[in-house]
């Protein structure tokens, strides 16, 4: 009875036994993380995501490393740039794990690390900067830390991804004199602008005071023209009328003389009295003289179309008018 007993302990501490063995050597490791396996306290393996299987009592989980992208925020810091300018600034670093074993036995406390890493470089960066620069080239200052710690996490087994700068603050009185030469600029390339709108506008306005000038100069030289050619011809025809009363006074025809004389006078007494600065004229005129040269007109009149009168009076039926017989001395 006693042997049945302790045969009957004896298989439940071993099935005990057997059952803590096997939870103790199957493990199960999420997706995103990786174990690492030490035996007798030193790295052998690493197991990733799903079953994995360790040998009881001689090897156990060492580090339980997590293999996701991961982000750092860097606190703010105060830096000082090449300019002695003072600046707080602040950024956040992206990294990703891909060697668990080298992540876990190369550096104590990788976290901590990168985050001491980057603070440093962001100081070292800010220093070799202008402000100016600083604050204009944000994807530069991103690039060269990236290049740097990068470079630095590498023999702990760690890809820096992205490091971005949050925020660049520089002091309170530097932003108020930054804004006033902001501000100034902006009013200096308004003037500038403005004066070369103007500029503009005084050119394109004498350009067309020039086309202008020069129109009117080509109407002037057309008129001009124009009133040469007409004074020419009139010239011409008077030449012309002229010859032919001379030619007529060669003949012996002096009636053409009156005709031209009797033309003159009338031209003369028109000019006198269409004046614009006369109101009342008074022109001596001979009553026998503007007479003669009245007739010398009819005689020429009935010489080239014929007796009016006796037209006029044919035309209205009526018996042609005899000149009066002078009275006899």
């Amino acid at each position: 009875m006693t042997l049945s007993l302790g045969l009957s302990a004896f298989a439940v501490v071993l099935a005990l036994l057997v059952v803590v063995t096997l939870a103790i050597g199957i493990r199960t490791i999420p997706q995103g993380h990786v174990h690492t396996v030490e035996r007798f306290g030193r790295y052998d393996r690493s197991l990733e995501s799903g079953l994995g299987l360790i040998i009881p009592y001689v090897e156990r989980i060492g580090r339980r490393v997590n293999i996701m992208e991961q982000v750092v925020e860097v606190p703010s810091q105060e830096a000082f740039t090449r300019d002695n300018a003072g600046v707080r600034i602040d950024a956040v670093v992206f990294y990703q794990v891909l060697d668990a074993a080298r992540a876990s036995y190369e550096v104590s406390n990788l976290q901590m690390a990168l985050l001491t890493l980057t603070m440093t470089n962001i100081r070292t960066v800010v220093g070799s900067m202008d402000l100016d620069q600083l604050l204009s080239h944000r994807d530069e200052i991103n690039e060269r830390l990236l290049r740097v710690l990068d470079a630095a996490a590498a023999p702990w087994g760690v890809k820096m991804n992205r490091v971005e700068i949050k925020d660049i603050l520089p002091p309170a009185d530097l932003a108020g004199a930054m804004a006033r030469q902001m501000k100034a600029e902006r009013e200096k390339r308004a003037s500038v602008l403005e004066a070369e709108g103007q500029r503009q506008a005084e050119i394109l306005r004498a350009e067309g005071r020039k086309q202008s000038a020069i129109l009117e100069a080509e109407g002037r030289r057309e008129a001009a023209f124009r009133d040469a050619e007409a004074r020419e011809r009139g010239a011409e025809a008077e030449a012309k009328a002229t010859a032919m009363v001379s030619e007529a006074i060669s003949q012996g025809d002096l009636a053409a003389a009156n005709f031209l004389v009797a033309e003159k006078y009338v031209e003369a007494i028109r000019a006198i009295a269409t004046a614009p600065n006369q109101r009342v004229v008074v022109v001596p005129i001979e009553a026998s003289a503007l007479a003669g040269t009245l007739g010398g007109i009819a005689e020429i009149t009935r010489s080239v179309f014929g007796d009016p009168g006796s037209a006029a009076a044919g035309r209205a039926g009526l018996p042609p008018r005899v000149p009066a017989t002078p009275p006899k001395a």
